[in-house]
Parts: structure tokens; C-alpha cells; sequence
């Protein structure tokens, strides 16, 4: 066997002899699998290219996990510094794309009526009090998704007295509106924080046990509980923990349409509505759909799941490819990580991506 294919073999023999914490969770038996890894006479991935990306991935310090997979086999896997298959990771804010799925499954089920449902109907204590400003009743349920709410972000230098209040519910909505809804892209996790707690209201189940029923389990996994307010409502749109496989199916659910292993789990058309931009980030110029970045890269479309730190799903639908990375998140950033992961994407995962490659400034 040459060097070159053992690279892209990846029985994970490091992984395998690494020891196991309380932060591990290995997979609940899978249904049928749809992701696995390749014969070498299989893949269709440049293998040399393979190679150079997983070099470069070794190289960054920050750098836990990258999987590559093509055609639903996967062609590349590293792992480093403790990290795992099964080891759980907290995927920060790459979970508002899973909280994105949860919102179109409760559509679908008719829980929500859709995007344009007033988020006043789910909260109708605080909107029935006077002195609320009148642009918070045309907030839409689509507006949390895409950002666009104009509330003011509890995000960034707002975030720790967010999440120190009493009652993040409350405080995300008293934000004062700085836009109209519908208007530019303000990012902020209150926004999802917000989604969480309208599922939880119109479902009768915790987000928790809603993802696990409707998305997770199906998957062959179950999520473990997170983070909550003082109210009892898991953090929207934050601090969910995936292991790197894990994520590596929820990007398949994403490319194949909304199906795993032959089930419907997220409706097709929201797949396509979520990863279409209405809006982009004034920090990176990346696109932003309800939950999904987007970006091109070699003239392709590239819709990802993007956490702090270095946490990536990335899907890329013309080469039926998916590619995940894991890197520290407790950390401050390291300059030029992320656009670091985001080089190795288009110098050697996307044929002519090098070409337009794309800068990952801002935050998550």
C-alpha cells in the first residue's frame, strides 16, 4: 500500500488507543449506513490533493478533527489532541443550523404555521403589555432564522450580560429594535435563543426531546442535554455537542436533500429554502439563509454550519461532498485559523477554489 493511499484509510488508530472522558458519547446503533469509508479503488476525491489537505490540517495548532466525504463515503479523516470518531465536541454555534432543521420539521408537523408567523402569537404575556414597540409585533419567525429580526444583538460585547440575566427570553426580546424587520443582517444568538423557545412552546416538548425524536434518533444517535436558561429552555442556537461523525451525517441529511438511510426527516424544500442567502454578513460578506452560511468557491456553492473557534460543516453540493472540522473552542481565537479551514476547502477539496478563495473574518 503506498503512502499516499494509506492517508486516506483512516482506521483511526489514534483515535481508537485515545482515552476516553466524560466529554465521550459514542453513536447509538445506526440505521443502514449511509456514510462509510471508501475502498481506495472507490473514491473520486483527487487523492493527492486528499493528502496536502490533511498535511496542512495537521499543521494548525487549533485543529481537532476534519472528516472528507464523497458520495457519502468518506475519502479523508484525522483526528489529533485527544479527539475522536465518538467524542463529543460542543459545535457552538453550528447549532443554529440543527436548530434550522427543528424549526421546518415543527412546519412541516404544523406546529408553526410558517416564516412569516408573528413571534408575538408564541409570547403573547410580553406583547400585551404596554409601551412594547410596535415594529417587535412584525418580527417573524423567518426573521429569527435569517437574523433579520432588527432587534439589537445579544451577541459579541452584549453576549455575557445576555446570558447573565434572569430570564433570556425576556431580555432577547426588550432588546431595542435598530433596524426594521426584514433589514440588515444582525447576527444574534438571542434571536435563536427566541427559536428554541417558540419550540418549545408550540411542540409541548423540550428542544431537547424534540431533536433527539425527530432528527437525532432517526440518525442512529441521541444528543446529550445541553445548556439552559434559568426558565428550563435549552440554548437556541448554541453549545449543542456532536461528535465529528455525528456532524458528518447531519451534512449528508443536508446534501441528500433532507434523507437519511431512505427517511424524510427535514422537508426537501426547507433544505433548499435554508441554504438559499437573504442576507450577508457585514463582517465576512458570506451569504446567510435561515440558519445556513453560503459562500461560492471555484464558481460552486458552499453552505456550511459555522461554530466558534473552527466548529464547520461544510456541503458541497456539486461534488456530493461534505466536510467537517473540529477545532478548540474554549480558547480565544487564533488569527488565521478560519481562514485557514476555509483555505484547505478551496485549495484542495474544491477544484478551482484556490481561485476565489473567500476570508473568514468575523465571528460565530
Amino acid at each position: 500500500m503506498t503512502p499516499r493511499l494509506m492517508v486516506l484509510l483512516l482506521p483511526l488508530l489514534a483515535a481508537c488507543q485515545a482515552p476516553r472522558d466524560r466529554g465521550a458519547e459514542a453513536d447509538a446503533p445506526a440505521p443502514p449506513a449511509v456514510v462509510q469509508t471508501a475502498a481506495p479503488r472507490a473514491r473520486l476525491a483527487d487523492t493527492v490533493l486528499l493528502q496536502r489537505a490533511g498535511e496542512r490540517a495537521a499543521g494548525l495548532p487549533n485543529l481537532r478533527g476534519m472528516i472528507v466525504s464523497q458520495n457519502g463515503e468518506i475519502v479523508l479523516e484525522r483526528y489529533k489532541g485527544g479527539a475522536a470518531a465518538d467524542r463529543v465536541t460542543n459545535v457552538k454555534s453550528a447549532s443554529k443550523s440543527v436548530l434550522s432543521a427543528l424549526v421546518g420539521i415543527a412546519i412541516a408537523e404544523g406546529y408553526i404555521r410558517g416564516v412569516d408567523q408573528p413571534i408575538a402569537e408564541f409570547f403573547p404575556s410580553y406583547f400585551e403589555r404596554e409601551g412594547v414597540d410596535p415594529r417587535k409585533r412584525r418580527i417573524t419567525v423567518g426573521n429569527l432564522l435569517s437574523m433579520q429580526s432588527g432587534l439589537e444583538s445579544t451577541s459579541f460585547g452584549d453576549y455575557g450580560a445576555w446570558v447573565s440575566s434572569r430570564d433570556w427570553v425576556r431580555a432577547a426580546l426588550d432588546q431595542p429594535m435598530v433596524d426594521e424587520p426584514g433589514g440588515r443582517m444582525l447576527y444574534s444568538t438571542g434571536s435563536t435563543h427566541l427559536l428554541s423557545a417558540i419550540l418549545t412552546r408550540a411542540t409541548g416538548q423540550s428542544t431537547l426531546a424534540y431533536a433527539n425524536e425527530k432528527l437525532a434518533q432517526p440518525m442512529g444517535f441521541t444528543l446529550r442535554p445541553w445548556q439552559r436558561d434559568p426558565q428550563g429552555i435549552y440554548f437556541g442556537g448554541n453549545d449543542m455537542y456532536l461528535t465529528p461523525r455525528q456532524m458528518l451525517r447531519f451534512g449528508q441529511l443536508y446534501l441528500d436533500g433532507g434523507v437519511y438511510a431512505g427517511l424524510r426527516l427535514v422537508p426537501e424544500a426547507w433544505v433548499r429554502e435554508s441554504v438559499r442567502p437573504r442576507t450577508s454578513s457585514p463582517f465576512n460578506g458570506h451569504g446567510y439563509g435561515l440558519g445556513w452560511w453560503s459562500r461560492e468557491s471555484g464558481g460552486r456553492q458552499v453552505f456550511f454550519a459555522w461554530g466558534y473557534g473552527g466548529q464547520y460543516v461544510f456541503v458541497v453540493p456539486d461534488l456530493k461532498m461534505v466536510a467537517v472540522f473540529t477545532s478548540v473552542s474554549d480558547t480565544p481565537r487564533t488569527p488565521g485559523h478560519l481562514s485557514a479551514i476555509h483555505g484547505i476547502v478551496d485549495e484542495f477539496l474544491v477544484p478551482g477554489g484556490a481561485a476565489r478563495m473567500a476570508g473568514a473574518a468575523g465571528g460565530s
